[in-house]
């Protein structure tokens, strides 16, 4: 069991309490004053451990040994079974003829409480191509600008509450499927005009690499789904594929790479300006440790060259 988190003593100051007053010979009242208690409180710490020893000396249970009103485990089991159905909490307390808020409860004590617990979790699918350039994943993550270090570092409010926020940069994200060796930029913006032109550099990066990319999946942003993107992809033979709706860990490479991104250069510490964001991601231009039966990987990050 937990200790109340302000509770004055632990079982260890309790434990202390009893050897200064059994066999250092203190008086209760000074023992008691010393452990921040008091007379009657310690009297009742030496009464326990009289009874049980050292063990009695823990927080015991507030739950009541009774319950008049507890609940019949069937009616428990009829509000399992009508929620299996998929049935609500409402639509449940009104056939039973029961508060909402009781349904509500043993909902939440059986884990039901939200509709998705009901659905089965779909199995992890991995995947990975066999050759670099089989297929990259683009996505792109919103940044916001910075101009100088902000008030929750500093503690510094004054001007806050009128000052406009100086709007967002989108870090774009291309990484191979097979070799992680990934290219990334920060641009203006996530449009169309921007996702093309960071499609044609990162073609680019990768063919300098030896990769050769025949595929390119994304998901439904609105600049993967223009035709002015579907046209340059077609131009150069390129069989796009978009993610299913609401199912970001189908473009999982692109994600995973982007919260590291995030943890280990965008966040990492506090920066004065976004251009010095951008010039700190040289660092972090590093190898990342490819699986044994990839090709070695690299990544660029913006700025780095």
């Amino acid at each position: 069991m937990n200790t109340h988190k302000n509770a004055r003593s632990n079982r260890h100051s309790r434990l202390l309490l009893v050897e200064r007053v059994q066999s250092q010979g203190w008086p209760v009242a000074d023992a008691a004053s010393a452990a921040g208690i008091s007379k009657r409180t310690a009297f009742k710490w030496l009464a326990r451990f009289k009874e049980g020893g050292e063990a009695a000396l823990t927080d015991r249970s507030h739950t009541p040994h009774r319950i008049r009103h507890k609940l019949a485990e069937r009616t428990v089991q009829d509000i399992k079974r009508l929620r299996l159905q998929r049935m609500t909490g409402p639509a449940i307390a009104r056939q039973l003829n029961m508060p909402r808020s009781t349904v509500g409860a043993v909902l939440r004590r059986l884990g039901l409480g939200k509709l998705k617990a009901l659905d089965e979790t779909p199995p992890v699918r991995r995947y990975q191509r066999e050759q670099p350039g089989e297929m990259i994943h683009m996505d792109t993550k919103k940044l916001g600008r910075i101009k100088g270090i902000g008030h929750r570092i500093t503690g510094d409010r004054r001007g806050q509450s009128n000052k406009r926020g100086t709007g967002w940069e989108v870090l774009h994200v291309a990484i191979d499927d097979a070799s992680r060796l990934a290219f990334t930029e920060v641009l203006a913006s996530e449009k169309r005009e921007d996702a093309i032109a960071f499609l044609g550099r990162a073609l680019a990066f990768f063919k300098r690499h030896g990769v050769t990319v025949e595929r390119v999946m994304t998901d439904n942003g609105s600049a993967y789904r223009s035709h002015f993107f579907r046209k340059i992809l077609h131009e150069r033979g390129l069989k796009h594929i978009r993610t299913r709706p609401y199912t970001p860990r189908t473009n999982g490479k692109a994600e995973r790479f982007i919260q590291t991104s995030l943890r280990e250069w965008a966040y990492v510490r506090p920066y004065h300006s976004s251009a010095e964001r951008t010039r700190a991601s040289s660092p972090f231009s590093k190898p990342t440790t490819p699986p044994a039966h990839t090709q070695r990987s690299a990544i660029r990050h913006p700025g780095s060259g």
